[in-house]
């Protein structure tokens, strides 16, 4: 089970990698990456795919950043989150974020027993405050359903 000191910790980071960044304005990987930096965290947008954003250097993957990080948000499709999860480990990433619906059976066993925070099954936008939009309401209903990590 995630608990609020896992969320409060990971979001005391300054440094974090967004995995599986895009371009599409309508995508998980561009809606948290844009989240994070109008809130103030440093980012490195990481997709194989892409050379830039927005200006910025895409880096490759995990183990191409330069820079060490606090932390990283994985955006991935399941078919690649385990191969991200195992950079991240191998990079010395303590505070892993593996976004809803990209989580595997393998994230869920890691994250069991491992000494690192790792995050599953929870959407990253509901806990970025302030709130807004969509996920304020998300929000809300999983509150109400009293599922909101204590």
């Amino acid at each position: 089970m995630i608990r609020k000191a896992q969320i409060d910790e990971f979001l005391h980071s300054q440094n974090i990698a967004v995995v599986g960044v895009s371009r599409n304005p309508k995508k998980f990987g561009f809606l948290i990456y844009q989240a994070l930096l109008d809130k103030g965290y440093n980012c490195f947008p990481i997709n194989p795919n892409m050379d830039s954003l927005n200006e910025k250097t895409c880096f490759k993957d995990l183990l191409s950043l330069p820079d060490e990080i606090d932390a990283c948000v994985i955006v991935t499709g399941k078919p690649n989150t385990d191969l991200v999860l195992n950079q991240a480990i191998e990079k010395g990433v303590t505070k892993i974020w593996v976004q809803q619906t990209s989580e595997t059976p393998y994230v869920k066993e890691i994250s069991k027993s491992s000494d690192r925070n790792i995050i599953y099954g929870k959407c990253i936008l509901m806990f970025l405050e302030p709130i807004t939009g969509a996920h304020k309401f998300h929000r809300f209903i999983v509150k109400l359903f009293g599922k909101l990590p204590k």
